[in-house]
């Protein structure tokens, strides 16, 4: 967790909050002293249907090609 003072928060707000965003978790501070927390809400969950739409559009794809980019790319001593 990072602190971070009030000044700092009103000075640079839509970075922290960007950095929050990303799941970071700040502490502000004021005078030293933690007052509050900023953190990323949490996201609602997709529903089944949603995902099986999304996975029907996804390309096909071949194993053996995949296997072979994979075989060229690693060493094959690990």
């Amino acid at each position: 967790m990072t602190d971070v003072s009030i000044r700092d928060l009103r000075n640079h707000g839509g970075d922290i909050v960007d950095r929050a965003a990303r799941g970071e978790q700040i502490t502000i501070t004021r005078s030293g002293r933690a007052v509050a927390e900023l953190r990323a809400l949490s996201r609602p969950a997709v529903p089944a249907e949603v995902l099986l739409a999304r996975h029907r559009l996804l390309p096909a794809v071949d194993a053996a090609a995949l296997r072979a980019d994979i075989d060229q790319l690693l060493d094959a001593d690990l």
